[in-house]
């Protein structure tokens, strides 16, 4: 860091004391700075737009952390500690190069929002399973192969599984609770793929299905999507 950066980022963290929010993007940072005169104050975090090849263990410290923006930068994993952030309720790793998360990330119970688009992650992440206050899951762009058997945990209202690699689903899926929009698209899913439970079964009123490895038409011929279809059209009545 040069000296104009140096002093940028403590006129910041002198500001975030006061305020509880730090923004620290855009600026060329390598490293996260000592955040130890923050830890009991900071509830938002952003190191959006970066060089960060990592996250100190030390973030884990920052208890009152609501708010998680990182944005735009290297890293590769998370510190697993994450589960000691309790109060944590969006976090946002768009454009990075995760290819898990850590186990602890059970515990933040919290937790509304997770954006994790346009990584590396090769398995859906389990440990999301079960947190009670999930709203939106946003896996989109990574390399995900398969929606597997214990999904059936998951609180959220929407995933987002776009341009992933998915060619199997469990059919456990139809038993998430609150998941009412599910978006496909652009996997590698036959039509015998898509679980029939899932159309006839769920809560699930928005399915984007299209660019998979069948044509509309064939999918729209499958037992049960004229079931779907009166989910669909009974949410669309209630917008208008």
């Amino acid at each position: 860091m040069g000296q104009t950066s140096s002093s940028g980022v403590k006129a910041h963290m002198e500001t975030a004391q006061k305020t509880g929010a730090l923004v620290l993007s855009n600026r060329k940072l390598s490293e996260v700075p000592d955040l130890s005169v923050l830890t009991k104050v900071l509830r938002t975090l952003d190191l959006s737009s970066n060089k960060l090849t990592f996250l100190p263990p030390t973030v884990c410290d920052l208890g009152n952390l609501k708010h998680l923006n990182a944005n735009g930068n290297r890293l590769s994993s998370l510190p697993d500690g994450m589960g000691q952030l309790s109060k944590l309720e969006s976090l946002s790793l768009v454009s990075n190069q995760i290819t898990a998360l850590p186990q602890s990330m059970a515990n933040l119970k919290h937790l509304k929002s997770v954006i994790i688009s346009d990584n590396k992650m090769t398995e859906f992440p389990m440990c999301l399973c079960g947190l009670p206050q999930l709203d939106v899951v946003d896996l989109s762009g990574n390399q995900i192969t398969e929606v597997p058997g214990g999904v059936e945990e998951l609180q959220a209202v929407e995933v987002n599984l776009n341009m992933n690699q998915i060619s199997s689903i469990s059919p456990s899926i139809a038993s998430c609770p609150r998941l009412k929009t599910l978006r496909l698209e652009e996997n590698c899913l036959s039509v015998s793929g898509v679980p029939q439970e899932l159309l006839t079964e769920s809560q699930v009123s928005l399915l984007c299905i299209d660019g998979n490895l069948f044509k509309m038409k064939e999918f729209e011929e499958v037992e049960g999507y004229a079931q779907y279809m009166e989910r669909y059209t009974a949410v669309k009545k209630k917008m208008f």
